[in-house]
């Protein structure tokens, strides 16, 4: 199934449909750097379709640079079940000042390539955008943000992304950070198992 057709069920409502079945065949899962975990199940050229899981219940990767990032690509996100606060992101240049350093990160199919660029920032935190079950919203591609669950809660989301020609995938980190890559790092089948039954039993 294409992103148009996934994109298409979630905005006629059947966004928990659709992720039953997709779920119901083989699937992977990987830990992401920003706190949750990843099961793609859609890619075609510059668009894909995952499920994003926070749960407890799951070992988290930690992230090398923070929490703060924005995409080369647009997100339009559908909540399944709790709660997300998307929380948007005020970045300004900074040279003494300068509390953060914008890292470009390129990603492939065994990890993160993480390389310090020559912009140092501060920021403040601006619109915080709360979510729950049912709930669809937008993001553009370079939009700086986080998405945030309330500690020890649980949530699952659709992740749709079409990539922008010309836009980058940043992240805010230390000033002193170097050039580094971080390997993704794939569950087992016993956690993907798990993963897959979280979801479902919110779902059904």
């Amino acid at each position: 199934m294409s992103y148009r057709d996934v994109h298409r069920r979630v905005l006629a409502g059947r966004a928990r449909e659709w992720a039953l079945e997709a779920l119901s065949g083989p699937v992977s899962a990987v830990r992401h750097p920003l706190g949750f975990v990843c099961l793609p199940l859609e890619r075609e050229g510059g668009e894909g379709v995952c499920v994003h899981l926070w749960s407890d219940s799951l070992a988290h990767a930690e992230s090398t640079t923070s929490q703060i990032h924005c995409h080369s690509w647009d997100l339009v996100s559908h909540v399944l079940y709790g709660q997300v606060r998307n929380v948007h992101v005020l970045v300004a240049d900074a040279a003494a000042e300068a509390t953060h350093r914008v890292f470009e990160v390129l990603s492939d199919a065994g990890g993160d390539r993480i390389s310090p660029t020559g912009r140092t920032v501060r920021h403040a935190t601006g619109l915080v955008e709360v979510f729950g079950a049912g709930d669809t919203y937008t993001l553009a591609a370079g939009r700086f943000h986080s998405s945030v669950v309330p500690e020890g809660g649980e949530a699952a989301t659709i992740a749709l992304g079409r990539g922008r020609p010309g836009s980058h995938d940043l992240s805010l980190g230390p000033l002193d950070a170097g050039p580094h890559r971080v390997s993704r790092q794939p569950l087992g089948p016993g956690e993907t198992a798990l993963a897959v039954r979280l979801i479902t039993a919110h779902l059904t």
